[in-house]
């Protein structure tokens, strides 16, 4: 039942002028079913939006502000990690408010709680019923989401008994807006590097989930994260020895999907700009002798980041899962 006297979900949103807030406004103010409360920012308050987001420029006249209001039905939080939690300290909303955060603040189960609230872990593709029936969601980190993509079908039936191996590149949004020596143009164009190689943060994440679905110590991941020099996307290779053929690999995998409308199995080769702008995963499966190879796209930050908030969203408020999410990818 959507709370607001329009019939439509009342949203507030903090941390508008950042990437996955840009990312957020563009999905809600064409959602059919969202109406947008307030846009919180210290730094841009009484800028309109579209001075901070240019390409908004006509399709919105709300203004930055730094106002917070109790009189919407969800909150977002699209700060940065460890904002989260502090901004809740500051500024605490009335459990009645569901709340949904896109920093890491609250992703593992020993950091899940605040005070009253409790949050459940937002991959829909593993915690739909969950997420269905909770108050609060703790939305997955961008690398975390492909990789679990990726995996969770072999978890599901037990299958992850040996090292898992993968390489992701990630785009240079993945990394914020606030600019860094990784992050200047002159650096990170025409370059390519690797960065937090085996101690990736989100690894916890996925060692969570996996082991949700097949408890015990759980393989080994060795993950070798790179920066790439593009704007939006993350390509994961992930291998592992399998006793799976090719054939009985790719139908568990599309039987796990099945029933979920963003994530697609194909058996062809995939690229970026299928999933660039969209709120899709797409995942390829391959048979090379004794290695399983399976390959996930996802864009970093609409299904590793605003679109899977608002896909939670949907799912909160009962509406259809793909509202407002059936989003065009670049394709060239």
């Amino acid at each position: 039942m959507i709370g607001s006297t329009s019939n439509k979900i009342k949203a507030g949103i903090v941390g508008g002028a950042g990437y996955t807030g840009g990312e957020m406004l563009r999905i809600l103010i064409n959602h059919p079913n969202v109406d947008i409360a307030f846009v919180h920012s210290n730094s841009n308050a009484g800028n309109y939006i579209h001075e901070v987001h240019t390409d908004l420029f006509g399709d919105t006249d709300l203004k930055f502000g730094r106002e917070l209001s109790n009189d919407i039905d969800v909150l977002l939080l699209c700060v940065g990690h460890g904002d989260a939690r502090k901004f809740l300290d500051a500024n605490p909303f009335p459990n009645n408010i569901k709340i949904i955060d896109l920093s890491q603040d609250f992703r593992l189960a020993d950091s899940s709680k605040h005070k009253s609230k409790s949050f459940v872990y937002g991959l829909p593709e593993l915690n739909r019923d969950a997420i269905k029936n909770a108050q609060n969601i703790a939305n997955p980190g961008c690398f975390a989401t492909c990789l679990q993509l990726g995996l969770l079908p072999l978890a599901a039936k037990g299958l992850l008994n040996n090292e898992v191996h993968i390489t992701g590149t990630t785009g240079s949004t993945g990394a914020g807006q606030s600019p860094s020596a990784t992050t200047h143009f002159t650096w990170r164009n025409d370059n390519l590097s690797i960065y937090k190689a085996f101690e990736h943060q989100h690894l916890k994440e996925v060692g969570q989930s996996l082991n949700q679905l097949q408890p015990g110590p759980g393989p080994t991941i060795n993950f070798i994260p790179y920066r790439g020099d593009f704007t939006r996307g993350i390509i994961a290779s992930i291998y592992m020895d399998c006793g799976l053929s090719g054939g009985e690999a790719f139908k568990l995998y599309e039987d796990y999907f099945a029933v979920h409308p963003f994530t697609h199995v194909t058996g062809r080769n995939i690229d970026l700009k299928q999933v660039v702008n969209t709120n899709k995963c797409f995942i390829q499966v391959a048979k090379y002798g004794s290695k399983l190879l399976i390959t996930s796209i996802i864009d970093n930050l609409t299904k590793g980041a605003s679109g899977q908030a608002v896909q939670n969203m949907n799912l909160l408020f009962g509406l259809d899962e793909t509202a407002g999410l059936r989003l065009k990818a670049t394709a060239f």
